[in-house]
């Protein structure tokens, strides 16, 4: 694990830049702190002012709010509690309160800092050898079997939401582009690749399984259940937990945990944040750019494994 940077003495030239001595002073006579508070939060400052000053920056008014997140998603990469970041923001924020009234800064660059309260966790990401678990669990002797392994083919392939997965027609399926257009939030469609393995196993079902599941109730949707009406969300999250117990798996198996682990698979395989985005529907690429903090977590298992001074 990495370590956080060694703190600062009160007279070194980091101490008086960042003006630690008059922030203490403000906790404990002004803000009547604590010394227990005092003591937390110029620890944190000081942790702030030392990783600043790695990083170029001689003084606090020059922070701008990309570098506190920067240094908060820093602190998590450490492995530091959600409640010691917390805290942590919570000193930042009284900082730059004493800077603005001190006249030392002229704007507060914490407004936009998110707490850790406010943070998406994402669910737990399947291994490609899990992954390959999954999908070889369906049984491909049974007509329902063959319907299960191509839909998560399928949902592994394009990392479609459960909607868009259970949304597909026919029409929308373009065999020899390898492209499936699906139809995200507010009805926005999109194309999205999809690979030969899973074009190749939705082919077999449409021709083998499908037919005879349609009894003139399947509406056209690609993928149907046993009565041939159209496989419902509940009903396609219901395939894929029976079908994560069947292949042993101890993680919570969901429609979504699908479409994290294609994404966190194609960013580990080195593929461009914008594409990944353009794929995944997201309007915002922060959105996407959560995944990048498990692909981190992927590249410092790596690391440990490999490095021979890990």
């Amino acid at each position: 694990m990495a370590r956080a940077p060694a703190t600062a003495s009160s007279s070194d030239p980091v101490s008086r830049a960042f003006q630690l001595e008059r922030f203490r002073d403000y906790l404990a006579l002004e803000a009547g702190n604590s010394g227990h508070t005092v003591e937390n939060y110029l620890r944190d400052i000081t942790r702030l002012a030392v990783y600043a000053t790695s990083r170029g920056v001689r003084a606090p008014e020059q922070l701008s709010a990309t570098q506190l997140r920067e240094f908060i998603y820093f602190l998590k990469d450490l492995g530091l509690a959600p409640t010691t970041i917390g805290r942590q923001i919570s000193a930042i924020r009284t900082y730059f309160r004493f800077l603005i009234g001190e006249g030392l800064a002229a704007r507060d660059p914490s407004e936009r800092i998110e707490s850790p309260k406010r943070w998406r966790t994402l669910p737990a990401v399947l291994s490609v050898a899990e992954m390959k678990q999954l999908l070889e669990a369906p049984n491909p002797d049974q007509p329902l079997g063959i319907r299960d392994h191509a839909l998560l083919e399928f949902a592994y392939a394009t990392g479609a939401r459960v909607s868009e997965l259970v949304g597909v027609k026919l029409q929308d399926l373009f065999f020899k582009e390898r492209i499936a257009r699906v139809f995200g939030k507010g009805r926005k469609e999109r194309l999205v690749p999809v690979g030969r393995r899973a074009i190749g196993e939705v082919s077999m079902y449409i021709e083998r399984v499908r037919p005879d599941l349609d009894r003139g109730h399947g509406g056209g949707f690609l993928f149907l259940n046993a009565r041939g009406t159209p496989l419902s969300r509940v009903g396609a999250w219901g395939i894929i937990k029976a079908h994560a117990r069947r292949a042993g798996l101890a993680k919570r198996v969901t429609p979504h945990t699908l479409r994290h682990t294609f994404a966190t698979h194609l960013l580990e395989g080195g593929a461009d944040l914008r594409a990944v985005q353009e794929m995944l529907g997201h309007a915002d690429l922060s959105t996407t750019q959560l995944y990048t903090h498990v692909d981190r977590d992927y590249l410092r298992t790596v690391h440990k494994s490999y490095h021979p001074r890990a």
